[in-house]
């Protein structure tokens, strides 16, 4: 339950900082490099989820329109999306602990 708690305030922030920032090139630049920087740490952790390569690619195909509002949301979603599977691994890592029958 903790990991999903950890993921609405995840979602919730994401939102927050979509308004904050301003719909440029250079918004987008900053939160891609995010998502990207997240998700290159799930990959180490081995738990990337086949959902925030999606949305990095939605958001790639965003910014390439033109559409920076659009991209910005799609690669703060896949900064979430990849911060959550980080959170799960590292819970996981754990948890098999309480499950082992002693």
């Amino acid at each position: 339950m903790p990991a999903l708690m950890r993921l609405a305030v995840v979602l919730f922030a994401t939102g927050l900082a979509t308004a904050a920032l301003a719909a440029s090139a250079d918004g987008f630049k900053a939160a891609y490099a995010k998502a990207e920087a997240a998700e290159n740490q799930a990959g180490a952790l081995k738990n990337q989820w086949t959902t925030t390569e999606a949305e990095l690619k939605a958001a790639k195909k965003a910014a390439d329109a033109g559409n920076f509002n659009d991209a910005i949301k799609h690669a703060q979603q896949a900064e979430a999306l990849a911060n959550a599977s980080i959170a799960q691994a590292k819970e996981q890592a754990t948890a098999w602990k309480n499950a082992v029958v002693r």
